[in-house]
């Protein structure tokens, strides 16, 4: 009895152990995001006071003082432009970037495994990421007119390639050790696909998920700057014509905003998808 009560003791002092370690870890956590959001913070306000104080000593007609921007931002938040264009955008952008996504990861991910596949797409991929992204948009209006297509067809383009070609990366990018030591433990191909490639490629393929969203920032209001009648972008180039620079930059802030927000949803998505994959002896008998 007496030596059962001291496993027990033991198994007791190793468990506040380790949940004294967790605390500690939540703990550092929690300090080191508020130190880097103290210190983003920190440079956006320093940022802003550069602008400021640029804006009103040089005296530039195409750098109004950030004060100013923000005025502009809000007037033309309460006049309704800026809400009714950017609705127009995000649903542009999400359907193009949603699509290049699925489309992308899928594609990449078979370039990656398959050689044969790699071999097929390869050219085609090398010539679509070495020609300029706004080519394409001339003959995108040629094939579907000002409509809601070619915006989403735009975006589409911008982020496909660049999601693809970090997909394909991520799996190849996994080492071979880990796949050989799975087949010799019997894991299946949808086993290996589970536990060993997609963990292994997975900051890669977010990696490439982040470019994406980036780039079909770019496309959206390259497209709508160029051929559309709605959209930041057809906002755009109404205040660029107009010569009034603090409604252009009221805008440039509002889509900068909009990647921003896009890119720290990924982040959140990704902190809960993203882990190395565990195949020491632990990890090795889940493969079985």
């Amino acid at each position: 009895m007496a030596t059962t009560s001291c496993r027990v003791d033991t198994l007791g002092d190793a468990g506040s152990i380790d949940t004294a370690e967790e605390a500690l870890s939540r703990h550092n956590s929690l300090h080191r995001g508020g130190s880097h959001a103290l210190g983003s913070a920190a440079s956006l306000v320093c940022g802003m006071l550069v602008w400021e104080l640029a804006g009103r000593l040089l005296d530039f007609g195409f750098l109004p003082p950030f004060s100013e921007v923000i005025r502009a931002t809000w007037r033309l938040t309460l006049s309704g432009e800026i809400p009714l264009y950017l609705s127009t955008s995000l649903v542009s952008l999400a359907a193009g970037y949603v699509l290049a996504v699925g489309l992308g990861v899928s594609v990449g991910l078979l370039m990656g495994r398959f050689r044969t596949v790699e071999y097929l797409l390869d050219p085609c991929f090398s010539a679509f990421l070495a020609a300029p992204s706004l080519v394409y948009v001339p003959i995108l209006f040629a094939l579907f007119g000002a409509s809601r297509l070619t915006q989403v067809s735009v975006v589409f383009i911008y982020a496909f390639f660049i999601v693809a070609t970090n997909t394909m990366s991520g799996i190849r990018t996994v080492e071979r050790a880990y796949v050989e030591m799975a087949r010799s433990f019997g894991a299946s191909e949808l086993t290996l696909w589970h536990k060993v490639l997609l963990p292994g490629a997975l900051p890669l393929i977010t990696a490439g998920l982040h470019l994406g969203l980036g780039r079909g920032v770019k496309g959206m209001i390259n497209g709508e700057m160029l051929i559309a009648f709605t959209g930041l972008g057809a906002l755009l180039r109404r205040y660029g014509g107009r010569f009034d620079a603090a409604g252009v930059f009221g805008i440039l802030i509002v889509v900068v905003g909009v990647a921003l927000i896009g890119d720290f949803l990924l982040r959140r998505v990704e902190r809960r998808l993203v882990c190395w994959p565990d195949l020491t002896a632990g990890g090795a008998n889940e493969l079985t």
